[in-house]
């Protein structure tokens, strides 16, 4: 049964962007209820705004509706965000429950319920959301008459931290995996929860966490991780999309302006530079790359069917990709006449070509953007990503002579072995890039520098590292507000408070629930809101159940450790990774995988003769 829509258009007058909450965006798949066997709502624990730019979700959307219509197994997938403040008190005074955009059914109507996870921010939004179903938050009190709730994204590598909460986890890559999940759950309806959760726990990719025990120390250290039902597999290995399937075409186009109003093709998925601060870089190997004439072909369908005047060809390192340039002067010669404009993100200057930036400018120089993440040849070393200061100034300078008047830059602070002239290196780079903008552009120059704190995440070399303290991040955050004063420079850093919330959330386990559960009914969603993020209602969680933040953020592990992310198994192996981060305590760097194999574990983990799909180097020159 639909909402009153009645009391629905009653409240919405009184809150901001209404737009958000009506659906009906161009391209959406509204398909008869009644006739649809299996209903999936896909859930993004965050505003409409961020969620209509997330492309997993849009990935699956595109996925679930095109399966085909057979008896008894028809599918159907619709959306559902995470109301403004505004919104919820309102739906919550008016007894509206949380429904999907396309049919206005409520949420606890549907038989799966999707959630995307792609940062940890997001956890208390996945109760909220939850709650405003009208569905239990803890996963033991649901059984087969409620909607089964899936989880997946890059936060989901660590499931623990929300295992009190969420019945399955897909783990990797979801474009096969949620077609599975779909008709398992269909083969097993109508049998108990129990059952229905075995069903799922037999595909690969999936980890049911009540088929899992944790054991621990005294010392609160994990002792051991083991199933307690036979069969269940340890770790399990996520899943990987070879070769990536088409990308959608048929986009929503949204209500309102939402942070990346473009469409979106991936070009690219994973990345070989091996940076050890990186989890995506991690966690999303091998590389899989898309052939220019199927990119062409997605924006040829794409531009006719959402009216987008901006596409942004996406990957975590899209300048890598081996096609690039001939890639972007194809789109930008086949569109020239229709003022399609181009946006290529996440460039390293260490592989940037000026004359693939003119070509994707089209005339347009608003600004352009780097990320050295630090800035002395010995740090970078550390990280694994190095790239010199005269190669940024070298690539300032082209920037700035053909045009752009303003470059920002992304640092990161807190990085192991980092050291207070590293930081002041920071200044001196972002002035020194500011001078080459003055050479050429005088007092119109501009450089923005954004720097976050470092969070060591889990599956990366730094997995074993502390967060730096709360007096070292806010005495290095003073310096550069010192340091970066004056016409030209603007800077912006992170939250402290935020970044140890992160840090704990990223590398908990699963006794963490119930600290997360206590946080929430204290008042705490939108935790990366900072002008919404209750720091006194975490405060007052971990204090109720006797829980230390540092146990987590701040404490160096041991090479012995059990990991609580261990359930589950990114390809990357732990020896490569503690090897790794042992290289990065000497100094030492490894160039691009796709010059050398050193040997990480994807390929012995997922069969060698992958490895000319994957754009890897033959296992035969493996090394450690």
């Amino acid at each position: 049964m639909q909402i009153d829509h009645d009391r629905l258009e009653h409240i919405l007058p009184g809150v901001r962007k209404p737009g958000r909450y009506v659906g009906g965006e161009y391209n959406a798949i509204v398909k008869d209820w009644g006739a649809t066997s299996t209903r999936v709502c896909l859930a993004f624990p965050d505003l409409y705004d961020l969620g209509m730019s997330n492309l997993g979700l849009a990935i699956l959307y595109d996925i679930l509706n095109a399966l085909p219509a057979e008896p008894g197994r028809g599918v159907l997938a619709e959306r559902a965000y995470l109301p403004w403040v505004d919104m919820l008190a309102a739906m919550r005074e008016a007894s509206i429950p949380l429904y999907s955009l396309e049919s206005e059914r409520p949420l606890a109507d549907f038989d799966i319920i999707g959630f995307s996870l792609p940062s940890e921010q997001l956890y208390t939004n996945v109760l909220e959301m939850l709650d405003l179903a009208g569905l239990p938050v803890q996963a033991r009190e649901r059984d087969e008459r409620h909607p089964l709730i899936v989880a997946g994204g890059h936060a989901a590598f660590n499931p623990e931290p929300m295992a009190d909460f969420v019945d399955v986890f897909a783990i990797g890559d979801g474009e096969d995996v949620a077609v599975e999940l779909v008709r398992a759950c269909q083969e097993v309806r109508g049998e108990s929860r129990e059952a229905q959760l075995w069903a799922l726990a037999c595909i690969p990719g999936v980890y049911v966490p009540r088929f899992y025990d944790v054991s621990y120390h005294a010392d609160g250290t994990i002792s051991a991780i083991e199933p307690n039902v036979p069969g269940a597999a340890l770790p399990v290995f996520k899943r990987i999309a070879s070769p990536l399937p088409p990308p959608p075409t048929r986009l929503l186009v949204p209500n309102v302006d939402v942070t990346h109003n473009r469409a979106a093709v991936e070009i690219q998925r994973g990345c070989t530079r091996g940076c050890r601060f990186c989890q995506a870089g991690m966690v999303a190997r091998p590389v899989r790359e898309r052939p220019v004439e199927e990119v062409l072909a997605a924006i040829e369908a794409i531009v006719p069917q959402t009216g987008f005047e901006e596409v942004g060809l996406l990957s975590l390192s899209s300048s890598d990709h081996s096609d690039i340039e001939r890639l972007v002067q194809a789109v930008v010669e086949r569109f020239r006449d229709r003022h399609l404009s181009i946006s290529l993100p996440a460039l390293r200057a260490d592989s940037f070509s000026v004359e693939l930036a003119e070509a994707i400018a089209h005339g347009r120089h608003t600004g352009f953007t780097f990320a050295p993440e630090a800035a002395t040849e010995r740090l970078c070393a550390v990280i694994n990503k190095p790239i010199a200061a005269g190669q940024m100034l070298d690539v300032a300078r082209e920037v700035f002579e053909r045009g752009w008047r303003t470059v920002k830059l992304y640092f990161l602070i807190g990085l192991p072995g980092e050291q207070m002239e590293d930081v002041q290196a920071i200044a001196g780079l972002a002035r020194a890039v500011l001078q080459v903008g003055r050479d050429v552009h005088g007092r119109k120059a501009q450089v923005n520098v954004s720097v976050n704190t470092f969070v060591p995440k889990p599956h990366t070399p730094f997995q074993w590292a502390a967060l730096e303290a709360d007096d070292v991040v806010r005495e290095k955050q003073a310096l550069l507000r010192r340091a970066l004063r004056g016409r030209g420079l603007k800077l912006s850093h992170s939250d402290p408070e935020e970044t140890v919330l992160e840090a704990v959330l990223a590398r908990g386990d699963r006794r963490l629930g119930a600290v997360i559960e206590t946080a929430w009914r204290l008042g705490a969603r939108f935790d990366a809101w900072g002008d919404q993020r209750d720091s006194g209602a975490w405060e007052r969680a971990f204090a109720e159940h006797g829980i230390d933040p540092d146990f987590y953020a701040r404490r160096q592990r041991s090479p012995e450790e059990v990991f609580p992310w261990e359930v589950v198994s990114a390809g990357v192996s732990k020896p490569f990774l503690w090897r790794e981060y042992q290289r990065s305590q000497r100094g030492e760097t490894l160039a691009d995988c796709r010059e050398q194999c050193y040997g990480c574990g994807i390929l012995s983990a997922y069969g060698s003769n992958w490895s000319e799909t994957w754009r890897c180097p033959s296992i035969s020159g493996r090394q450690n």
